[in-house]
């Protein structure tokens, strides 16, 4: 068809990014961050979302692998946070980039 827009031209790190705040688990997280001051444990997070640490572990994975946290290991602890470059780039300027 003439209106359809060829899969090559679709960015696949904005395809990720929109996939992984497609989890309600994971927007709830991002939200939590969002409220977070300074960078918090994994632990943290997990508790205050009732999720286990492997549930938790699966969870940051995608949200890293998306950019939309950096994770800072501390011994034996992960720090994690937002990465607002991304949710700039992806989020906030998503319907000028279409």
């Amino acid at each position: 068809m003439a209106n359809e827009i060829p899969r090559s031209e679709v960015d696949s790190q904005q395809l990720l990014v929109f996939k992984v705040l497609a989890d309600v688990v994971r927007l709830n997280i991002v939200k939590y961050l969002k409220l977070q001051d300074q960078a918090v444990t994994c632990g943290q997070v997990g508790q205050a979302m009732g999720i286990s640490k492997t549930a938790g572990s699966y969870h940051f994975k995608l949200l890293e692998k998306a950019g939309l946290i950096t994770v800072k290991k501390v011994a034996r602890e992960k720090y994690v946070m937002l990465n607002p470059k991304t949710f700039d780039h992806y989020v906030t300027h998503f319907y000028q980039s279409l």
